[in-house]
C-alpha cells in the first residue's frame, strides 16, 4: 500500500494562507464574545484580558513565523513541531490533542447555529434537542462529501466564505459605534457591584474563551505543504492574526456601549444578535443570525480540512496507522476524513447529555489544543537556546526569538492553569484512549512503543483520564 502520494502542486498564494487564518479563527466564537465576557468581566478586565491573549497570541503567532523559516522542511506545522522537539510520542500526543480539538470545536460550531435557529424553531432549544443533533448529522456528512471532492477546491470556497462572513462582524462594528453610548460604557468599565471576583479571577475566567477565539492561528503552518514560498506561511500566519484580534477587541469593547453588563450576561447566545437587536430594531437579530450560520459554516470547513490533514500528515510519518494515510482520487484524505466527521458525530450526540452545550465544548475544544501549542512554543524555545539554526544569525536576532519563544511558552502553560483541573482530566479522557493508534503504527513498523520519559506522559494521561472518569461518575465534573 502506498502511504502517500507526490507532493503536491504549491498552489496557495498569500491571499488563500491568509485567508485560511482569519476563516480558521472567524467562526462560532466571535458571536459569543459580549455575552462570554459579560458574564466574567467589565470594560477594564476585557481590556486587560485582550492584551493578554493579544500579546500571547501575537507571540505565538511570531513562533509559527519563525519555526516556519527555520524547519521549512516540516510540514503539517503544530504536530511536525513537537515530533521533532520532544520525541515521536509527545508527537503524536500534538497531533491527536489538534485534530480532537478541531474536532470538538466544529460541535460547538452546531451547536450554535441550531441555537440561533432555536430563537424562531423551538424545537432546537438552545441546540442540543434531538431535533438540533438529527439536522446536524445531515449537514455533517453533507460537508464530508463535499470535502472528498478535493483540497483545493475546498479551500477556494474557504476564501470566498471568509470575505462574505466578515460583511455582518464589520457592520456590527461600525452600526454600533454609532449608537456606542459612553455613559453605559462608563458604568460597565469596572464591573459593576455585582461583582465580588478579584480582577485576576475576573480576567481568568476569560482566557479559555479568548483561546477559542483565536484557534486557527496556526492555519497557514498546517497547511505549509500548499504554499508557494516558505515566507508567505509566516507572512499569511501573522497577517491573520492582526486582523482578528482587531475585530474580536472592538466586538467586546462596542458592545460593553450598548447595555448595561448584567444584561449583556443574560442574552441568548449567539449573544451578538440581541446586542445588535437592542441597538437596530428586529432586523438586527435576523441579520447578525445569518451571518453566523455563514461564518460559522465557513469556519467548520476550514477546520474539517486542517483536521484531516494533521492526521493523514502523521499517518505519512509513521506517526499514526497507514490507514489513515490512504487518499482518493482527488487526493483527499479519504480515512483521516471519515475518522474526523465520525468523532464530530460522536462527541454532537454527547451534547445531549450538556446542560450548556457550547460553553462545554468551547472549553473542552480550548483545553485540548493547549498541549500542541504549548509544545510548539516549546520547540522554538529549544532552538534558541541550543541555537540549532541560528549560525548565521546575529546573538540579538537570536535573543529576540529567544524571548518572543518564552513568552508564548509562558502564555500557553498559564492557559491550562487558566483552565482548570476539570478539563484538563476531560482533555486525558480523550488523549488516553488515542494512545492506541499510536502504539498500532509503532507495532506496524516493529518500533519500540515508548521512549525513555514517554513513559511518564503515558501515565500521566492514563491517570488523568481514571481521574476524570472517576469524576464524570461522582458528579464532581459535569458537562
Amino acid at each position: 500500500m502506498a502511504k502517500t502520494q507526490e507532493s503536491p502542486a504549491k498552489t496557495m498564494p498569500l491571499l488563500t494562507l491568509s485567508a485560511m487564518v482569519v476563516g480558521s479563527m472567524v467562526g462560532a466564537g466571535v458571536f459569543s464574545l459580549p455575552r462570554n465576557f459579560g458574564q466574567a468581566t467589565g470594560g477594564f478586565g476585557a481590556l486587560i484580558a485582550w492584551t493578554i491573549a493579544g500579546t500571547g497570541m501575537l507571540m505565538l503567532s511570531f513562533v509559527f513565523q519563525a519555526l516556519a523559516i527555520r524547519k521549512p522542511e516540516l510540514d503539517a506545522g503544530v504536530y511536525a513541531y513537537a515530533k521533532e522537539g520532544f520525541g515521536e510520542y509527545p508527537g503524536f500526543f500534538s497531533a491527536f490533542g489538534y485534530w480532537a480539538s478541531a474536532c470538538v470545536g466544529n460541535v460547538s460550531y452546531w451547536v450554535l447555529i441550531k441555537s440561533t435557529l432555536g430563537q424562531v424553531l423551538p424545537i432546537f432549544g438552545e441546540g442540543n434537542t434531538i431535533p438540533a443533533v438529527l439536522l446536524s448529522t445531515v449537514f455533517i456528512w453533507a460537508f464530508h462529501f463535499m470535502v472528498l471532492r478535493g483540497v483545493q477546491e475546498a479551500a477556494a470556497i474557504n476564501k470566498i466564505v471568509t470575505i462574505a462572513k466578515l460583511v455582518p462582524i464589520l457592520v456590527f462594528i461600525i452600526v454600533l459605534l454609532f449608537y456606542f453610548d459612553a455613559g453605559v460604557f462608563a458604568d460597565n468599565f469596572w464591573g459593576g457591584d455585582a461583582y465580588s471576583e478579584s480582577l485576576f479571577e475576573q480576567v481568568r475566567s476569560t482566557m479559555l474563551v479568548t483561546v477559542f477565539v483565536f484557534l486557527g492561528i496556526e492555519g497557514a503552518s498546517v497547511y505549509s505543504r500548499y504554499a508557494r514560498k516558505r515566507s508567505d506561511i509566516g507572512r499569511a500566519t501573522v497577517l491573520g492574526f492582526l486582523s482578528v484580534l482587531a475585530i474580536f477587541a472592538t466586538v467586546t469593547m462596542v458592545s460593553f456601549g450598548i447595555m448595561p453588563r448584567e444584561q449583556l450576561a443574560s442574552v441568548q447566545q449567539p449573544s451578538m444578535s440581541p446586542v445588535f437587536e437592542s441597538a437596530v430594531g428586529s432586523w438586527g437579530a435576523w441579520f447578525i443570525s445569518i451571518g453566523l450560520i455563514v461564518s460559522v459554516l465557513g469556519a467548520y470547513l476550514a477546520w474539517t480540512l486542517m483536521a484531516a490533514e494533521v492526521l493523514f500528515v502523521a499517518a505519512a510519518d509513521d506517526d499514526m496507522p497507514s490507514f489513515l494515510a490512504r487518499v482518493n482520487n482527488h487526493g483527499v484524505p479519504v480515512v483521516a476524513l471519515t475518522f474526523t466527521t465520525a468523532l464530530v458525530q460522536l462527541v454532537l450526540v454527547t451534547t445531549l447529555f450538556s446542560d450548556d452545550a457550547f460553553t462545554f465544548t468551547l472549553k473542552l475544544c480550548s483545553s485540548l489544543s493547549l498541549v500542541p501549542y504549548l509544545l510548539a512554543a516549546a520547540y522554538a524555545l529549544k532552538l534558541a537556546i541550543t541555537r540549532e539554526t541560528y549560525t548565521d544569525l546575529h546573538p540579538e536576532d537570536r535573543r529576540k526569538e529567544l524571548v518572543v519563544a518564552a513568552i508564548a511558552t509562558f502564555y500557553t502553560t498559564f492557559m491550562i492553569f487558566a483552565a482548570g483541573l476539570e478539563f484538563l482530566l476531560l482533555s486525558f479522557i480523550i488523549y488516553a484512549p488515542g494512545t492506541i493508534l499510536f502504539v498500532l503504527a509503532r507495532r506496524e513498523h516493529g518500533k519500540k512503543y515508548f521512549q525513555g520519559w514517554e513513559v511518564i506522559l503515558l501515565v500521566v494521561s492514563i491517570v488523568g483520564a481514571v481521574a476524570g472518569l472517576i469524576g464524570l461518575a461522582t458528579g464532581l465534573i459535569s458537562i
